[in-house]
């Protein structure tokens, strides 16, 4: 039995609890059993006396300390013992992205400006009042979305003049390829809320293309050439960005349709329904959805997985060949360790509206650490999920590849499992 803290070892009484010892100890313990210098008891002895001959805790903290902080991520202020060294920031929170507020709803980002290692992808959170309008719009960006609460009309321009109009509710998808015009209106009596993923790491919700500043900035002459409008209409424009803003709730999708009539786009699907979708892997510990171009066609430029985990399950380890991973948490409470090259690996914890981010090929792993299911979302800058399982390849390792390179014995090699599981139980 090892004692672990000053107090177990000044207390006779104290019943210890065996803690896991670190790699290091074990494996230099484990030499000097070999060699017949001690054994187990030894060992413990030695720890206990190198305790009692402390005059304070070392884990003890006696000045401020942001608590709440602490409980939310305790991962990131003691970390397991095989984290080591820094392989840059992998966590951010929307909470602590400032809210740009607007008569219709609100908006704010987290983008390379806030997790810098992140220069493929960038999030923006964004919620509208009932009727009220992200005013029509384009990017220089790729804008994948999926819709978190309520309903919502969303529109999208074509350059061959035909335009997509579709109604979207919770657990949807869309994408709008960059510099196609769109729009998104909230519906019902609550609007909606969504989250909305660029395929620039730099991109800014603050520096769009915005129908008003068009308009605003041409020339009352130029404007009139190219609408025929009355020149005295100029002023009645916008004269700055409506950006969000209230309106009145739109006629019936079907009415709107039919006003469009010919030029009403039914060929490309820009939504795509996840939440109906068959799991893409299921197993006791949990489910992924996976959309990619494989099965949203127009998603080119961005790919997705929606996991969910349950109590205790984990995301097996794996790492994506081809991309660097940008996450969403939805729901629950999560652990996630991201080992690099040189050895750096680093463990945090994550919560509701935090996001994640993982650099491209390195090894990764999420463990539900909550009492409810987890759900997050995996984001990717490419138009194919791809991933590689660290149990189906040492599976498909032969047995004296497998023993030389883990040093253990094949039995033992081959209890693992040995395919992907993509999530494995508790």
């Amino acid at each position: 039995m090892i004692f672990t803290t000053e107090s177990e070892v000044k207390n006779p009484e104290f019943e210890p609890v065996q803690k896991p010892l670190s790699r290091r100890l074990f494996v230099g313990a484990a030499a000097l059993a070999g060699a017949g210098l001690f054994g187990a008891p030894v060992l413990a002895q030695t720890r206990t006396e190198q305790l009692a001959g402390r005059k304070g805790d070392n884990t003890s903290d006696p000045g401020p300390e942001n608590k709440s902080l602490l409980e939310q991520n305790p991962s990131a202020n003691n970390p397991p013992f095989t984290d080591h060294g820094n392989p840059g920031p992998i966590w951010y929170s929307f909470d602590l992205a400032p809210k740009r507020m607007q008569g219709g709803g609100w908006t704010h980002q987290v983008t390379q400006r806030e997790l810098p290692p992140s220069h493929d992808l960038a999030g923006v959170n964004m919620r509208l009042t009932s009727g009220s309008f992200r005013e029509l719009h384009w990017h220089t960006a790729n804008e994948w979305a999926i819709m978190l609460t309520g309903k919502a009309r969303i529109s999208v321009m074509q350059p061959n003049g035909k335009m997509f109009l579709e109604d979207v509710e919770a657990g949807d998808l869309w994408y709008f390829p960059a510099g196609y015009p769109h729009s998104i209106q909230g519906l019902g009596q609550d609007g909606c809320e969504f989250l909305l993923v660029f395929d620039e790491g730099n991109f800014s919700e603050d520096d769009t293309f915005l129908l008003s500043e068009l308009l605003a900035h041409t020339s009352p002459e130029i404007l009139q050439k190219n609408t025929s409008w009355p020149r005295a209409q100029f002023d009645k424009l916008p004269p700055t960005e409506l950006y969000i803003f209230e309106a009145s709730l739109p006629d019936s999708l079907e009415a709107e349709k039919r006003f469009l009539g010919e030029n009403l786009e039914t060929e490309n699907k820009y939504t795509f329904k996840m939440n109906a979708m068959q799991p893409t892997m299921k197993t006791a510990g949990g489910e992924a959805r996976i959309v990619d171009s494989t099965n949203f066609p127009v998603s080119k430029g961005i790919a997705a997985a929606m996991v969910t985990l349950k109590p205790g399950a984990i995301r097996e380890m794996h790492w994506h060949p081809n991309v660097s991973e940008w996450q969403y948490w939805i729901r629950g409470k999560g652990r996630m360790t991201v080992v690099t090259t040189g050895a750096k690996a680093r463990t945090m914890d994550f919560n509701a509206n935090d996001v994640g981010y993982v650099p491209s090929m390195a090894g990764h792993t999420i463990e539900n650490t909550g009492t409810e299911d987890l759900v997050f979302l995996e984001m990717f800058k490419t138009a194919r999920y791809q991933d590689v399982s660290l149990n189906q390849w040492i599976a498909r390792m032969p047995n004296k590849m497998a023993e030389a390179h883990l040093k253990l014995d094949r039995s033992i090699i081959r209890q693992a499992p040995q395919d992907k599981n993509v999530i494995l139980p508790r």
